[in-house]
């Protein structure tokens, strides 16, 4: 094959030689637009796993590149004079410079053809087979094939300036310095045996407030200089960006994402090329988790083995080969890329945080990708996890007894008002369509019972409805008749006297959602027949063409609603439940009234967010005066509509502080099933960052909500301040011991069981600690082993 890269970058030397490589007889050109030695950035940071796979491409230019390596496995944070030191993390720091002429070194060797102070402006000048574009961040290619790449190109807020120094850190360095205008961050390691990388950062206001942007080069070095004096020993900070003047230096970093890798270029002979993206010019992640470097080199790594799995030289082979590494590599990137999401959004928001004392808030930022989790840091360093746990325990006032492990952060305690929780589990309201003319029957009994024996802290009955007009379906409980609260009693009773649990009852009203199927029958379809009249903050149809139309509630329709919820609330004080919480969210009757979407009054109750919270609030502060003073009130959100012009993760700060300022204990947060229009992103816990988000901005504590399946998902979010509790749903349906059972994976053997199940307990424990043993020795790897293998980033 005849290849041209275009871009002497990391991806297009590393493919050049690999392909070269593979197969001597093709032709292999890099087209670079600097000369051979001059580039710009410092030193670039690869993981232990990387390196792996760079050894298994080409174990020649791995071991040069290792021999060049400063390796580490500590990460040490300063904060508000204090340090935490975290090790175990397997990281290596290499000159970018140093490793540009490692690779061009290799290409040289092995006959790959570098052509330097070359600016491509034109690829159609290439007569090749396959054209690489690795022309970079501002690739000129993708910007000219743009119709067919659809780069997506996001700009971050922070902005950051790429520096250097003499002073040699001997672990990855986070330094945080508060000014009168705001936080200040600085990212620093060793990459040779003479200098370190030393990169600032802020968000915009900050960087703007402090004159920044109206400083000289030099002026903005010295600026940073006088911060981070303490850390830099009384060495200066050095600049590369000879090029550069003033406030350019500070960039703000663009996450780029490109919709399709692959634009085929036609030619006049009539064969057509394949220009393929890769590296920077297919995709960014942000350096705080180190991570652009080695997607370069893994996107090289993943092409050639592509093009080697389809060898043919049929037009068909090749584009086969593409159709497979863009597959392959759309998954790993959107991964990283992910994960530089979230560690972006930390950094630009580092205030949420400053509260934390130092020990809590090094652990937030250690994972803050959500790639290292609570298990994962234990594999690393097993000593600090321990006084880690030890320091979150003492807080929520506990300590483990001398002959005991440290006690995992969802086993400790949790305090509300005067309800103490044994831990940090609840079982989620799940609906369950059970109830017979909204009596809580044998079933629910069942249910609860089960799951309130299975180790949970708090158990919460599904949208229990205020009325016979505010269920969902036939099949929704209720509390607004003397049976049901006989029926209530019976379950509230049952769970406190055979557990340690404690109950709580969500009150709701289904509004325009309502006079459903059961879910098995047809989820959000209106009954065949029985229909009753539904009223909402708005007149709405939930399913367009399908569901019942609703009314908007008149004055005197939302003073009677307000008393039904007084009603039921005292009630629930009648049935013994400990905890009560106010459903506000999934475009029920009062989540109508916060979601622009579904609210368009112009009375005193919609337009503005203040105005659509006035209701909601009203019927809070009800029951609020109404509710035992002793006893938690939480009220359930949804804190993203998912929906372009509905509420977002701002307006659910608002919403919390509203509701906090009106006496709420928590807020449960949730989101989406606002509108039938909306298009949330799912993944692993990815509701958490809303819990966070409100937990640390609004000032109260939350309950975290959404595909969070293990203990470990509930060790990470407790522990990093991003939520109080964690609601589990689906997991405790399929296994109402799911606590218990958990406790056990992990290994924690402290947490009670029920009395007759004790022979349950022990036999668990003894085959998973027998599953643990045979892992560890099939695996053949000692425990540093395992934690270098273990996949994770800065």
């Amino acid at each position: 094959m005849r290849i041209v890269c275009i871009g002497g970058g990391p991806a297009g030397l590393y493919f050049g030689l690999l392909m070269k490589k593979r197969n001597p007889g093709h032709e292999v050109t890099v087209i670079e637009r600097n000369r051979p030695y001059d580039t710009f950035g410092w030193g670039v940071v690869f993981s232990d796993q990387t390196l792996g796979n760079l050894r298994a491409a080409d174990a020649p230019s791995a071991e040069a590149i290792l021999d060049a390596f400063n390796h580490w496995d500590d990460i040490e944070i300063h904060f508000r004079g204090r340090s935490v030191r975290s090790s175990g993390h397997g990281f290596c720091g290499i000159g970018r410079k140093r490793l540009l002429n490692i690779l061009q070194a290799r290409c040289e060797e092995l006959g790959v053809k570098l052509v330097f102070e070359t600016q491509v402006v034109d690829d159609s000048a290439y007569d090749a087979d396959l054209i690489i574009a690795s022309d970079g961040l501002n690739s000129a290619v993708r910007q000219k094939y743009a119709h067919t790449y659809q780069p997506d190109i996001d700009v971050r807020d922070c902005r950051f300036v790429w520096l250097g120094t003499k002073k040699l850190f001997d672990a990855f360095t986070f330094a945080f310095e508060e000014t009168e205008f705001g936080w200040f961050q600085a990212h620093a390691y060793r990459f040779d045996d003479q200098t370190s990388t030393f990169i600032v950062e802020t968000p915009e206001r900050v960087w703007r407030a402090a004159g920044l942007d109206e400083m000289s080069k030099e002026d903005s070095i010295a600026f940073c200089e006088k911060l981070f004096a303490k850390y830099l020993d009384g060495h200066s900070l050095m600049s590369n960006a000879a090029h550069l003047r003033g406030s350019s230096q500070w960039v703000r970093f663009p996450r780029v994402v490109n919709k399709e890798w692959v634009h085929w270029r036609s030619n006049a002979n009539g064969t057509r090329t394949p220009i393929v993206l890769m590296g920077d010019a297919a995709h960014t992640a942000h350096f705080s988790i180190g991570s652009g470097t080695k997607l370069a080199l893994e996107d090289a790594i993943e092409l050639a083995n592509s093009i080697s799995a389809h060898p043919g030289s049929h037009p068909d082979d090749l584009a086969a080969a593409l159709k497979h590494y863009t597959e392959v590599r759309s998954i790993d990137v959107l991964r990283i890329q992910n994960a530089a999401r979230n560690s972006t959004e930390w950094f630009e928001h580092v205030d949420r945080y400053t509260s934390f004392e130092p020990e809590q808030f090094a652990y937030s930022l250690l994972t803050r990708s959500q790639r290292i989790s609570h298990e994962n840091l234990r594999e690393r360093d097993a000593r600090y996890l321990s006084g880690f746990e030890d320091w979150l325990a003492k807080r929520a006032g506990v300590e483990r007894a001398a002959d005991k492990h440290s006690i995992p952060p969802m086993f400790t305690p949790f305090k509300v008002r005067g309800v103490t929780l044994k831990n940090r589990v609840m079982v989620s309201p799940m609906a369950q369509y059970s109830a017979v003319d909204g009596v809580a029957g044998d079933y629910h009994l069942m249910h609860l019972g089960a799951r309130a024996m299975g180790g949970a802290a708090l158990v919460m009955t599904e949208m229990t409805c205020v009325s016979p007009e505010a269920r969902i379906t036939p099949g929704c409980p209720g509390m607004y008749a003397p049976e049901h609260l006989a029926a209530w009693k019976r379950i509230v009773d049952l769970v406190h006297l055979q557990s340690d649990a404690k109950i709580g009852i969500q009150l709701g009203h289904s509004g325009a959602k309502g006079s459903t199927r059961v879910a098995w029958e047809g989820i959000d379809q209106p009954l065949d027949d029985g229909n009753w009249p539904l009223v909402s903050a708005s007149p709405q149809q939930y399913l367009r063409g399908i569901s019942q139309h609703s009314r908007a509630a008149t004055h005197d329709e939302l003073r009677a609603i307000e008393q039904q919820f007084v009603k039921a609330t005292r009630m629930s004080i009648e049935a013994g439940f400990d905890w009560l919480e106010l459903h506000c969210a999934h475009g029920y009757f009062l989540s109508s009234f916060l979601s622009p979407l579904t609210n368009h009054r112009t009375d005193e109750y919609g337009g503005s967010l203040e105005n659509r919270l006035r209701y909601p609030l009203q019927v809070f502060s009800a029951i609020r005066a109404v509710w035992p003073q002793d006893k938690p009130i939480s009220v359930r959100i949804s804190a993203h509509d998912w929906v372009e012009g509905g509420n977002t993760p701002d307006d659910a700060v608002k919403i919390a502080q509203a509701f906090k300022a009106a006496g709420a204990d928590m807020i449960d947060v949730s989101s989406g099933q606002v509108s039938k229009e909306e298009k949330p992103v799912f993944g692993r816990m990815f509701q958490t960052p809303f819990a966070d988000r409100v937990r640390n901005e609004a000032g109260i504590a939350t309950i975290a909500v959404g595909a969070i399946s293990e203990a470990d998902h509930v060790n990470s979010i407790i522990a990093a301040g991003r939520a109080d509790l964690c609601a589990i749903a689906r997991p405790h349906l399929a296994n109402p011991s799911w606590t218990l059972n958990e406790a056990a994976k992990i290994g924690y053997l402290e947490i009670a069981w029920p009395k007759p199940y004790t022979a349950a307990k022990m036999q668990l424990e003894r085959n998973l600690e027998r599953e643990r043993a045979q892992a560890i020795a099939n695996a053949g790897l000692t425990a540093q082993q395992r934690a270098q293998r273990a996949e994770g980033t800065v």
